[in-house]
């Protein structure tokens, strides 16, 4: 029987399913055979485990409100320390779990290039809303005082899983833009060590200063040069209008207030202006960690230590000069405190659980105090646009405030009757009398008459937001996907934060593990063997069930590090799998690739050559082979008699995890040159299928945006310029036998295209975000790719799947059937012809002619 032209959709692979008669011998009389074997597709799964009127409102409550009977929030359940890359997947991942209240950004980096990272908690987290207060916690500004990074974390999780169903969670939420940073210092976190009761390990950032003595100072001249994290946590105060700030430590156990030094550096009471605010802020934390309250908090450690009710005034502690929270109470809006939680510095990880009970409900209620005093907005009298910069001062007390951009503004008060007065260039002050009480908030709004009637109004800006796609079924999705215009799109509403640094064989696992540990719904890790020196070869799988066989889903293969000297494809997909972890169930398209898809991710296959591989080596052939010195691109060999000894243990965990699952298209990445190349590495004259490898290939360069033009040459390597559209066949870059790629082809018979990510093998980490941003979009299209071509299922006249079935394309690719009788081929658009052949059945020939557009 023969079909002809049938069309295979932009976008839409065609379904192109099989009834076979059977094939009776009448001499014989016998019934058919059906074959049922498949390869075996199953691998060593690692486990992983899953802990000018005043009016009067109503604020939010400053003790925990009315809970219904036997509601209980819910806490965390998991205690752990978390290292960067730990750390980093878990503000991923809650960033991505609950988009709709959080927002993670990066205000700068360390020394060592490490973000430093803060997470917004807030029912509108991208943006400042007018009348709300910003407040922030800071953790770990001594990287050796691990307990406050390990609360904010945890403070996170209980904020997330929590709004929305406990009252208290949810009215702070909605109501305050908290903006969260679990470490200021993670340089400095990394070389320290658990179990340090009171050492220093650790405690400065990498250039060896302590950035608690490195902020600007109002008494003294600090001389030590300003540090990265100094000058990026200044600019980022300076650009957000903070009213409330706690900066958490380690060491002792109490709440320490300005003034931390004065002008004789003598260790005795510094008072500030608003002497009565810290110490009614500070009490408010204190009183709800009872062993803080008591004052003798680490009596085997510093018995000669008391702090009334838990507080001190910094100077009378000792002074410090160069300190945070100083400066933020003299250069800003921002009213900050010191809160050292606990004698032990860095204690074990089986005791945080206790750290968290004892500090979690001082946490929230050090939050409340942010909406205590007055607020409210200045204003223009004539178009009641609000006035940015305008002063509020307080009579008797000497320290001012200024509004924010949209002239609202938060001063912090204890209970009583002030004088404030609003003053800004241009305008007639005005001066109001508000009371201020205990448990509410009183809103005090002014309205300004300009001295000169005809001042330029004050322009006011109102973010614009944007809608996320909606939910498409997978083909028209595909077909959307495949335009440029809405593969750009992707790309740009699923940006991430993220870092980028060079990732040892164990760093590289941990960041795997990590994965599996904050995505296990979606993700699922398979030890495909070891290397020589016995360093695990791991692929993580990404899909909706993983570790589940669902034959029916086209399979991916990413793969990287062949070559141990070009470590750029193992950092690339690494972010290529936390990108599509995290932004699963937040990006519908993402979802929904996720959802359809298998997607295994094998970032280094010669961990041993890029343990010896060195950075900024451009052209070094150091870390090249793997420890028994062999270019594991040349030891991939089908037929035995082309060995000549065992396969590398390398190759032959590749082998077996190429020939026991269904791929329908893998991509390599190398480094060394700039170019996508295709099938065959080995001098052969014909390729088969060799238009739809190169258009594959092509697909590739075009969204990259320095190999489509063609202008791809490297002075390093001799690579020469005017690559027609970026592609090559592999054996015009560098011929040559046993490549993975080959192998791929002929015994995996799955397509398979290398893509050489630059000139230089191992270029300098700073480069590594920009060659992301040169792939994303390309290494998104072939998950793009992998839905095209022509797919069905081979069944018996009953219905029943045939397994084993062999279906050949033009008489000369090959491909089986997969469990449920399912095939896949990827095709460049033409006509082809399909047979369908199984033991013990008549075979069957349709033909299908693709219309999938070609790339120009």
């Amino acid at each position: 029987m023969a079909v002809n032209s049938v069309q295979v959709i932009d976008g839409k692979p065609t379904e192109l399913n099989f009834t076979l008669q059977p094939f009776v011998n009448e001499a014989a009389d016998r019934s058919p055979q059906t074959t049922t074997s498949s390869p075996s597709t199953s691998h060593l799964i690692i486990p992983m485990t899953k802990a000018s009127n005043i009016t009067q409102i109503q604020g939010v409550p400053t003790t925990p409100p009315f809970l219904p009977p036997g509601h209980e929030p819910t806490h965390p359940k998991e205690f752990r320390h978390h290292n960067y890359a730990d750390m980093e997947l878990f503000l991923r991942k809650y960033n991505s779990e609950f988009s709709s209240i959080t927002h993670l950004y990066s205000i700068g980096r360390s020394v060592q290039d490490r973000e430093l990272y803060v997470m917004v908690i807030s029912d509108n987290p991208n943006v400042h809303e007018h009348g709300e207060p910003e407040f922030k916690y800071v953790g770990n500004m001594h990287g050796n005082e691990v307990v406050g990074r390990e609360l904010l974390l945890n403070l996170i999780e209980y904020l997330c899983r929590n709004y929305g169903t406990d009252p208290e969670v949810t009215q702070l939420v909605n109501n305050t833009r908290i903006h969260i940073m679990p470490s200021m210092n993670p340089d400095g976190y990394e070389v320290a060590v658990e179990g340090d009761v009171k050492g220093y390990k650790g405690r400065n950032n990498s250039n060896d200063y302590d950035l608690n003595r490195n902020f600007p100072d109002q008494f003294v001249t600090i001389t030590e040069p300003s540090q990265p994290e100094t000058i990026a946590v200044m600019s980022w105060l300076k650009s957000n209008p903070f009213v409330l700030s706690a900066n958490l430590h380690g060491g002792s156990l109490v709440v320490n207030y300005p003034f931390d030094n004065d002008k004789d550096e003598l260790s005795h009471y510094s008072r500030s202006p608003d002497d009565a605010v810290f110490k009614q802020v500070a009490k408010a934390y204190s009183q709800e960690n009872p062993l803080m309250y008591k004052g003798h908090p680490c009596e085997d450690l510093y018995p000669e230590e008391y702090f009334e009710d838990g507080i001190i005034n910094g100077a009378q502690w000792y002074t410090v000069p160069g300190g945070m929270q100083d400066w933020n109470y003299v250069n800003t809006n921002c009213f900050e405190v010191t809160i050292e939680l606990g004698c032990v510095k860095y204690p074990l990880a089986k005791e945080l659980p206790a750290y968290w009970e004892q500090n979690w409900r001082a946490l929230l209620q050090f939050m409340h105090q942010v909406h205590g005093g007055i607020k409210g907005t200045v204003s223009d009298d004539r178009d009641r646009m609000g006035i940015p910069n305008a002063t509020i001062s307080v009579e008797g007390i000497d320290h001012n405030i200024t509004t924010a951009h949209a002239g609202d503004y938060w001063r912090l008060l204890v209970p009583g009757t002030y004088a404030v007065t609003a003053s800004a260039d241009g305008y007639i002050p005005v001066t109001i009398y508000a009371t201020v009480g205990k448990d509410q908030a009183e809103v005090v709004d002014f309205r300004l008459t300009r001295l000169h009637p005809d001042n330029n109004a004050h322009a006011s800006t109102v973010p614009q937001l944007t809608q996320s796609p909606s939910d498409r079924e997978l083909y028209s999705l595909i077909k959307e996907l495949s335009l440029d215009q809405g593969l750009e799109q992707l790309v740009k509403s699923t940006a991430t934060g993220n870092s980028f640094r060079y990732r040892r064989p164990k760093d590289l696992e941990a960041f795997l593990r990590g994965l599996t540990l904050n995505f296990p719904q979606i993700t699922s890790l398979h030890r495909l063997g070891q290397s020589v020196e016995f360093r695990n070869i791991l692929a993580l799988e990404i899909s909706n069930n993983p570790a589940e066989p669902e034959p029916s889903e086209p399979k991916i293969r990413f793969v990287a590090g062949i070559h141990g000297n070009a470590p750029v494809g193992t950092e690339l997909l690494l972010e290529f799998a936390a990108s599509l972890c995290i932004n699963y169930g937040k990006n519908p398209a993402i979802t929904k690739l996720i959802n359809e898809t298998r997607i295994f991710i094998v970032p280094s296959i010669n961990p041993d050559g890029r343990e010896q591989a060195a950075e900024k080596k451009c052209s070094s052939n150091q870390g090249l082979t793997n420890s028994n010195g062999k270019d594991l691109d040349k030891t991939f060999f089908g037929n035995s008699s082309q060995r000549l000894s065992e396969p590398e243990p390398e190759t032959k965990a590749m082998i077996n995890f190429i020939q026991s699952n269904d791929f329908s298209l893998s991509v390599a990445l190398d480094g060394g040159a700039l170019v996508v190349t295709y099938p065959y590495d080995k001098p052969v004259h014909i390729v088969n299928n060799e238009a739809t490898l190169k258009y594959l290939a092509k697909v590739y360069a075009k969204n990259h945006p320095k190999m489509h033009p063609g202008d791809t040459a490297c002075s390093n390597n001799g690579q020469m310029g005017n690559v027609p559209d970026g592609v090559m066949k592999a054996a015009k870059l560098q011929s040559h036998m046993g490549s993975m790629k080959d192998f791929s082809m002929d015994f995996g018979h799955c397509p398979e295209i290398t893509v050489y990510t630059g000139c230089c093998l191992f270029p300098a980490a700073n480069q590594l975000g920009t060659l992301w941003d040169e792939n994303k979009k390309a290494l998104l299209s072939m998950l793009v790719e992998v839905h095209k071509g022509v797919r069905g299922v081979v069944r018996d006249r009953s219905g029943k799947p045939i397994v084993g079935a062999t279906i050949f394309l033009n008489a000369t690719v090959k491909i089986s059937t997969s469990e449920g009788g399912y095939f896949h081929i990827l095709v460049h658009p033409g006509t082809y012809g399909i047979d369908a052949i199984a033991e013990g059945y008549q075979s069957q020939h349709k033909e299908v002619r693709s219309v999938l557009p070609a790339i120009k």
